[in-house]
């Protein structure tokens, strides 16, 4: 009991301090429970999960404050959803740690953008056209990529839109309603295999859930627009440096 308590004040840090970018805290929460003893199907079902529960919460909180653009969000959505399975099936016939070197990468173009470069925020209403054309265009390329790489697509979603000029509250509050079904598509998947642990789940929901209130009331009330992408930025290095780590650790052995 005492290890799922560990792991549910955990839960409550990282998902804190993730849902400001809006890509969910389970690629760094599924180490941590394996290091805790958790076993890993378990880790990695119950972590996605916990994905979908955060930015359930986190995304009311956004959509009360009009910060999801729907326009966009929906068709990132479905063409994510519909392309995801090809870049998994492209994956097959690729190198897996070259794609992921390269993803590596983009991760810190990504987040030196974010921290170095100032984007020309748009002005006014956006053509509905271009906010449909963005979501088919980003929801593309982040399903294909998530597919291909195994990676959660919100870290390609944010750093685009912002670069496309969203304002990085909308980009991020966008990306967290993606990332419910993204995750929850994924937990669907591990959950066949019938590897949940009850009290680890609702321990950890109990940190996923207030940890995902507290992250979207700090973007929502107490960051400005530079803090937030500042902190993208530094999230998408922390990201980063995990795949780096995963990359090197088989070589150190």
């Amino acid at each position: 009991m005492v290890t799922y308590i560990i792991a549910a004040v955990v839960t409550f840090i990282f998902t804190t301090i993730l849902t400001i970018a809006g890509v969910g805290a389970a690629f760094i929460l599924i180490p941590i429970f394996l290091a805790l003893g958790i076993p890993l199907l378990s880790a990695m079902s119950t972590a996605l999960l916990l994905n979908s529960i955060a930015m359930i919460f986190a995304s009311i909180s956004y959509a009360r404050d009009r910060l999801i653009v729907w326009k966009t969000a929906l068709p990132i959505l479905l063409v994510a959803t519909a392309l995801s399975p090809l870049g998994a099936r492209t994956a097959e016939h690729l190198p897996r740690n070259v794609l992921l070197w390269l993803f590596v990468g983009f991760l810190i173009f990504a987040g030196s953008m974010m921290l170095f470069y100032e984007a020309k925020e748009k002005k006014g209403e956006t053509d509905n056209k271009k906010l449909i054309g963005y979501g088919v265009g980003v929801g593309g390329a982040a399903g294909y990529l998530g597919g291909l790489l195994g990676v959660g697509g919100g870290n390609f979603i944010v750093p685009v839109l912002v670069w496309l000029g969203f304002d990085p509250k909308k980009a991020s509050a966008t990306t967290a309603f993606v990332v419910i079904f993204s995750s929850f598509s994924g937990f669907l998947g591990h959950a066949t295999t019938g590897h949940m642990n009850i009290w680890l789940l609702l321990l950890c929901a109990v940190g996923s859930i207030t940890g995902a209130i507290l992250g979207a009331y700090l973007m929502r009330k107490k960051m400005s627009r530079k803090q937030v992408k500042i902190a993208i930025g530094l999230i998408l290095y922390i990201i980063a440096a995990k795949m780096i780590w995963d990359l090197v650790k088989p070589l150190l052995h």
